[in-house]
Order: structure tokens, then sequence, then C-alpha cells
């Protein structure tokens, strides 16, 4: 058990500190012990609020969710409620004040009531509102409280971390695609071809093109009786289908995209863009893909349609915001085991006491025992070493953060952009028809000129989405000056990067698609708007 002194700790103590100090100056016998008796309280005050914690624990101080159910999926920025109540099994009365959640910085999480009381062997409810504000995998770890009612005095000095054993967590999609995937669905199932673009065909559809004369080889099926009863001769149904798109969509994930606040880094605003585009398309009957890259290949979805496909892009997109891979996080394998030390202890039966001190082998293995209590069921992350791989996979299973890797990874993500897009001109098995890009445009001694040329030659249309870092560089209000005209200057550059960027890219025949936003809150294009049409290079 582990009390923290809270701010009223520290005033109480550097007054006491003063007036002994300003006693000893002054010679004043009263304003010593007046102050020293402030310092005795202080350090009092912690042993009796530890031994009352304790006792109340032991008594069975306990919090428990009132749902089941590990993982909630929620869009980005839409609230979620989740209830649950705090137990207080001893003889005596408890009074909690200050209550807030452990959770990821991710989520914005309130707690309604901020303070309870709780009577002896009762329970009582209270509502916590969490508003997801990045897709991801994310957790609720515990809530913290400061425990009143101590006795002797000293309440509100020390506040005491709750961790339950029960955590949650909360699956943030994108906004567009959940709306898809929680829309009712049923009906006929519909087939289209998987090569071109839109087009009225003939052959076996659903519209009528035309009647006609029956020739050699026509199906029975096809024979309009009643037409053919007026005409005196075979009349057969010609029907009407329409080809779909094959659609690619790119998106570049390195790590210094998510740079910013939680919900106004680039990244952020592109996955929404991004999802709306997938849902567009899914709707129409499109065939979609997707490729998520950084320095190596995160993500590659072969093409495909209906519900299924959107869910699978709605998960790859969730996965896109995890950092806990080697390659993308800052803490190597001692930093990612002091983290699992720090989640892990309160959820273990006997607190990590009988682990050996700095035994890694021993801590992944009980990690990896542990880790079927939690919510997501996470990939195999890139690791240094087996041992390293069981504890990032902890980390990611109870939807921890971890820091991003602060070198970056700019110049291995370039040369991957420039391989995917060659990659997907190459493909053979399944044309593609649009290939929408979400990312920086690549130095000019990159191969990208190649790449586009390859999309040209195989009649592929191309659009390319710039990132937005405006939403990002917005300062809070009161900010020092030196601050906002490092801002401002930091504006000025990425516009007229963007501006010779898009230069490049309208000049080798690429549509270049700006996002627009609106104050105060981010406004995306709508994914329905029409786009402008560029007939392919002959």
């Amino acid at each position: 058990m582990q009390l923290h002194p809270t701010r009223s700790t520290f005033h109480v103590a550097g007054a006491g500190l003063v007036l002994v100090v300003a006693g000893i100056a002054m010679k004043i016998a009263p304003a010593v012990a007046f102050g020293g008796a402030m310092l005795i309280a202080v350090t009092l005050g912690r042993a009796l609020a530890l031994v009352a914690v304790t006792r109340i624990r032991n008594s069975g101080f306990e919090m428990v969710w009132s749902s089941r159910a590990l993982v909630v999926t929620a869009a980005r920025n839409a609230e979620v409620v989740l209830e649950a109540e705090l137990r207080n099994r001893g003889p005596g009365d408890i009074r909690g004040v200050n209550l807030r959640a452990v959770a990821a910085s991710t989520l914005e999480c309130t707690i309604d009531p901020p303070s309870i009381d709780l009577p002896r062997a009762s329970a009582v409810r209270f509502v916590m509102r969490v508003r997801p504000k990045r897709v991801g995998h994310w957790g609720i770890h515990g809530i913290a409280l400061e425990v009143r009612g101590t006795p002797l005095g000293g309440e509100g000095l020390y506040e005491v971390p709750l961790m339950f054993a029960n955590p949650r967590g909360i699956e943030v999609m994108p906004g567009p695609l959940t709306a898809m995937l929680h829309t009712a669905r049923g009906g006929r199932a519909r087939r289209g071809a998987e090569l071109g673009s839109p087009a009225p065909l003939a052959g076996d559809g659903e519209h009528l093109h035309e009647l006609r004369e029956r020739a050699p080889g026509d199906a029975f099926k096809r024979i309009a009786w009643k037409a053919s009863a007026r005409r005196g001769q075979l009349l057969v149904r010609e029907m009407e289908r329409e080809e779909r798109d094959v659609v690619w969509l790119v998106l570049d994930a390195s790590v210094e995209l998510w740079a910013g606040q939680p919900g106004s880094a680039p990244l952020d605003i592109a996955v929404d863009d991004l999802s709306g585009f997938a849902r567009r398309h899914l709707t129409k009957g499109d065939r979609v893909g997707l490729v998520i890259l950084a320095s190596r290949m995160g993500t590659w979805l072969v093409p495909g349609a209906g519900p299924l496909q959107a869910a699978r892009i709605a998960s790859a997109l969730a996965s896109s915001a995890s950092m806990v891979d080697a390659d993308r996080c800052e803490l190597d394998e001692l930093g990612i085991a002091a983290r699992v030390v720090e989640h892990l202890r309160p959820l273990d039966p006997r607190g990590l006491s009988d682990m050996p001190r700095h035994n890694l082998d021993a801590l992944s293995a009980r990690a990896e025992i542990m880790r079927s209590r939690a919510p997501f069921a996470a990939r195999v992350p890139l690791a240094t070493s087996p041992r390293d791989t069981q504890l990032r996979q902890y980390l990611a299973s109870f939807g921890i953060e971890v820091p991003p890797r602060t070198s970056g990874e700019r110049d291995k993500s370039e040369g991957m952009l420039c391989d995917i897009l060659e990659k997907i001109a190459r493909e053979k098995k399944m044309l593609s028809s649009v290939v929408h890009v979400w990312a920086p445009l690549p130095g000019e001694g990159s191969r990208i000129d190649l790449a586009l040329r390859k999309l040209r030659r195989a009649h592929v249309a191309l659009r390319w989405t710039m990132p937005i870092f405006e939403p990002s560089l917005e300062g809070q209000k009161g900010s020092a000056s030196f601050d906002s005209a490092l801002r401002g200057a930091v504006r000025l550059r990425v516009k007229a990067a963007r501006a010779r960027a898009e230069q490049r890219l309208r000049s080798v025949g690429v549509v270049v698609r700006p996002t627009v936003l609106s104050k105060p809150s981010i406004r995306l294009a709508p994914p329905d708007a029409p786009e402008p049409s560029v007939p392919p290079a002959p």
C-alpha cells in the first residue's frame, strides 16, 4: 500500500518549516514548538492514514464494474458511459473525495459524483464518462481518490491510488466506419465485377438493358414470355451490370505524424478522412484495399467489399496508433519491464513479493500468465528478444501507452512509400483503378517520380492528400509570446512546403485533394463529395 502526499500536505509542511526557521531566527520558542508540531502531525498523519487505509482494504474495500464486458467499442470523440460501484465491507465509515480515473492520456475521463460517502457494509454507484480522442486500443487501469475520515485528524493530507484487478479496454474506431458497422444489414446479396471503373455493361445483372431476339446459347430463363407472345417471336432480356472500382487507400503512419495533442495530430485527421473514403467506396460496392506503412510495412489488406472488409479496415486503423514495437518506441527492454512491473503489481495476488528483483525472465513468465485477463488480444509486436516480445505484448494487451520514438522514421518511410506504389502498379491479379494516398510527399532524391509514372502507365488514377498540421500548432490561451511566434514560423514553413509539394504533384498529373478545416472544430471534407475526374494517361 502506497500513500502519496497531496498539495495540502506540502502546504502544511511548508508552513511548519517556515515557523520553525522564523522561531529559531527570532528566538520565539512557542513558534518553534508550533511549527515542529505541524511537522510531527504531517509525519504521524501519514502513519495513521496508512493504518486506516490498510484496515479498510483488508476488510473489503473494492471496486467492481456493472458490466462484464472487458472491451467497449466506441467511435472517436463519442462519449462512452461506464457504471461501477465502490463497496465497503468493513465496520467503519469511509469518505472518498476527488475521484479520478487512471487511464491512457488519449481518453478524457470524468467521474460523477467526484466525492462519495460509504457507510459500513454498503455500496455506492458512480458513473465514469469516457471520451476517446484517438483511435486505438486504450486501457482504463484504475481510479485514484483521497480517503477522508482518518482517526485523530489529518484528513486530506494523503491519497491512495486504487488499482482494480478487473481492467477494462476501450477500442476506439474511426467515426464513419463505426457508423457503417452498426448499420443493420440484410437483403439480397449483390456481386459486381472486380476490374475497371463504374460503367453499365451488358450481362447478368438486376437492371433491364434491352429486349432482343433470342440467339443460340441464350438460357430459357432469360426469355421474356409476355413480350414474345405480343411480338410473335422469342425475345430475351438483356440485363445490365455495373463494374466496380478497385481502390487502394495508402496511409503513412510514421511516429512524426502523431505529434500534437491527441485528437488534433495530423494522423488523427488523416485516419478520419481515410475512413470516410473507405465507407463511401464500400457503400458503392467497390473493392477497397488498405496499406499502412511507416519505416516498414505495417498492414497490407487486399481489396475486398462488404461489411467484413469495413471491419478489417477499422481494426487495422485502430492498430496503427500503437507504439509498442521496438522500432517505434523510445523505451528499451528495461524501460518496458518497469512499466510492466508498475501495472502488474496490483493485479498479481502476491503483489510480486515472491519474485526476485531485476529477474526479467521471471517477470516475463508472470506477465504471460496474467495476460489471459487482458481485455485485448494483441498482435505479436516487433522486439529484440523473446522476453522483450512477451513484455511488449503484455502492454499492448492491456492498452498501456508507451512513448514514441523521438528520432523519427521519415527517411525510411519515404522509401517504403515508393516501394508500395510500385508494388500496386505491378499488381496483375486485381488491377487497380484508383489509389488514394495520405502522406507527405517524399523529397527530390526519392524514387517517387518513377513510381508515379508506373501508376499512370498502368492507367491508375492517383489522389494525394497532404497532412494537416494547423490544428496541432494551435496555441493555448495565455501562452508565451515566444511560443506563439515559434508556432507562427512553423506554420508558415509548413504552408510553404505544402505549396511546393502540391505544385510538384500537379505537374505529374496527380490530383491533390485538400482537406477543409473550419474553426473551432475540425471539419473534414465530406466523404460523399464528388472527386475531380482525371483521365488516365494514354
